[in-house]
């Protein structure tokens, strides 16, 4: 049996849906835009681990690959070094890391369990530091990727840390401070 075509809407995440109505009105009223396109937006969120133990234990950057793709929603990829470093016993070639990006639907749903899910499971949680980069981008560390319900304690081999980046199109870290904020992203209060 087929659906009426009045069924057939595409999927709207909410934090998209919040962006079109309120957010982008509330910063052209903050910050004095003219136009609507003025207004800085989200554009990617890049989550990435640096598997610096993966020259010695080779299964480490996959059960990495395996953990930031269910954290993300989207299969990640291995970051390859570029150089020799005989230092650190590492050669031209070897994975080292591993990245996902995130954009339009799927950026949303990330974000949306990031605040309300994943960073109140945080212990002793009191909010992120605001310091952004100077050109309105931000990157929140996080120490444990066990704060993501999608990963099972019981499964985990090591404790791995991780970065989420936040690309946004604001100028300033003003404009993306105020862009994250109205999306419920809780940074400290603190003015130091």
């Amino acid at each position: 049996m087929r659906r009426s075509s009045k069924m057939d809407k595409q999927y709207t995440p909410t934090l998209q849906k919040k962006y079109t109505d309120e957010i982008v009105a509330s910063l052209m009223k903050q910050f004095g835009y003219s136009s609507v396109m003025q207004a800085p937006r989200l554009q990617k969120i890049v989550i990435n681990s640096g598997v610096g133990q993966a020259i010695a234990d080779k299964k480490l950057i996959e059960v990495t690959q395996e953990e930031i793709t269910m954290i993300a929603g989207q299969k990640a990829i291995q970051t390859i070094s570029t150089k020799d470093i005989s230092n650190f016993k590492l050669r031209q070639g070897m994975p080292i890391g591993v990245k996902v990006t995130l954009r339009r639907e799927r950026m949303y749903e990330f974000l949306e369990r990031l605040v309300n899910v994943a960073l109140p499971r945080i212990r002793d949680f009191k909010g992120i530091a605001s310091k952004f980069d100077g050109r309105g981008n931000y990157t929140l560390g996080i120490t444990e990727q066990i704060i993501f319900p999608e990963i099972d304690i019981d499964k985990i081999s090591k404790i791995m840390g991780l970065e989420i980046t936040f690309v946004t199109s604001a100028a300033t870290d003003e404009e993306g401070t105020a862009l994250l904020k109205a999306f419920g992203v809780p940074f400290k209060n603190d003015k130091k």
